[in-house]
């Protein structure tokens, strides 16, 4: 199996394991055991996160983090007919999930099926289904079993505080797009695993020891807040936003110079940019205006680091999302010419 071939099964396999924000124990596991199988060290951080060890030929240590949380919701209420009211965990819109697929995961390990709509769900019934608000009071998710009041949906064990994932809907299509929900940051942890392929197939020691953090509160603001003090650089490997005003496309890695947490490092986006070029990697520099990434967690949390945020071009992020291999395979390639 290529390494690229070896990327997207493992991608497939990422976007179908629930793991909204906090919720990520399953993932982690499976991470965790293509490490161990691939013959790299591992340890857990206290928040639940995954540290994957690279030994390199110096002292010196660098550090790559991609984020294995999604986006989600969790269960704020149930309504008298036996509809759950939600709310977010993560930033997106309502529109994004409108007519959505999920599965609701009680705290004793149930898992049930259901929709998500807004109240006013049919054209045929309610006047307002085109214009109304989609907010957390207008949204609910219709439960697939047979309840008819708020005692019903009790009695199967689901409550406030239940975490709800949504379906990913994985489609690798002939001419090389991958089409799925949670790309954002998946996508960059089955890049990272395929690195790590490719340094055990082909018996590879990088120039530093190389710490690979796996956080897992990334789409709440806080992903990365600690790192090891081992780490002199730190580089998010995240999704490239496009959109108005981007230079992004699906085909390229991005390298972030800016977002909305600050600049990244001036020398580390540089060395990265100069790196691309020598290795003729399809790559482009942007600002993100609304976006923040592990580095910022970690510079937020007081390292001594510097930071540098790349990462393969993302369309739709937050909904739909689509990339193309190429851009995984450009994302690979520049984390390769960095480590060495």
């Amino acid at each position: 199996m290529t390494t690229t071939e070896y990327i997207v099964k493992t991608l497939e396999t990422l976007v179908n394991i629930p793991s909204p924000s906090g919720f990520t124990s399953e993932v982690m596991e499976f991470v965790k055991d293509e490490a161990e199988t691939l013959g790299f060290d591992h340890e857990y951080s206290k928040r639940g996160g995954l540290i994957i060890s690279v030994k390199g030929k110096s002292c010196d240590t660098i550090g790559l983090s991609a984020h294995v949380d999604t986006l989600g919701a969790m269960v704020r209420s149930i309504s008298p007919t036996g509809m759950l009211k939600f709310t977010l965990v993560g930033g997106y819109s309502m529109e994004s999930i409108e007519g959505s697929y999920c599965k609701i995961h009680t705290r004793e390990g149930k898992v049930y099926t259901g929709t998500i709509l807004s109240k006013s769900p049919s054209v045929h019934s309610y006047d307002d289904a085109r214009t109304l608000e989609r907010n957390e009071r207008n949204m609910e998710i219709r439960i697939d079993e047979q309840v008819k009041n708020k005692e019903d949906v009790i009695a199967l064990g689901i409550n406030s505080g239940d975490y709800i994932s949504f379906y990913a809907n994985f489609e690798y299509t002939e001419k090389g797009f991958i089409k799925s929900r949670h790309l954002d940051d998946k996508a960059s942890v089955a890049v990272l695993l395929g690195l790590l392929k490719e340094l055990s197939e082909h018996s590879i020691v990088p120039k530093d020891n190389i710490k690979i953090l796996l956080s897992n509160y990334e789409e709440v603001g806080f992903g990365a807040s600690w790192i090891p003090s081992e780490i002199s650089e730190f580089i998010a490997i995240d999704m490239g936003a496009i959109g108005d005003d981007l230079n992004g496309n699906e085909y390229a890695v991005s390298i972030c110079a800016k977002d909305s947490s600050g600049p990244y490092d001036y020398e580390l986006t540089n060395k990265l940019i100069k790196l691309a070029k020598e290795n003729q990697i399809n790559y482009v520099v942007d600002i993100f205006p609304h976006y923040g990434s592990d580095v910022s967690a970690a510079l937020r949390g007081g390292n001594n680091i510097r930071g540098a945020l790349i990462g393969q071009g993302i369309h739709a992020s937050h909904g739909m999302e689509r990339t193309h291999v190429s851009a995984l395979e450009h994302t690979l390639n520049l984390i390769k010419a960095y480590i060495s």
